[in-house]
């Protein structure tokens, strides 16, 4: 099995578990954690989630380290 059809399979795996699990993901707060910015003003809006980013590639860097060993 080539590198390619690894990635694959695991990104199909990946999008089933997610179908059953996406009822739930509405209710984690990830996009509205503590250090998230969010600046709302007259014609301007502003949403940068510093915290959310830090969190999410902190998961999948320790997916890809999983997978690697």
């Amino acid at each position: 099995m080539t590198l390619w059809q690894k990635v694959l399979l695991y990104l199909g795996l990946l999008l089933i578990v997610l179908s059953f699990v996406w009822p739930y993901l509405n209710k984690i707060p990830f996009g509205r954690l503590p250090g998230d910015i969010y600046i709302d003003k007259p014609n301007f809006k502003l949403f940068f989630p510093i915290t959310s980013m830090l969190l999410l590639s902190a998961i999948i860097s320790f997916i890809f380290w999983l997978f690697r060993k």
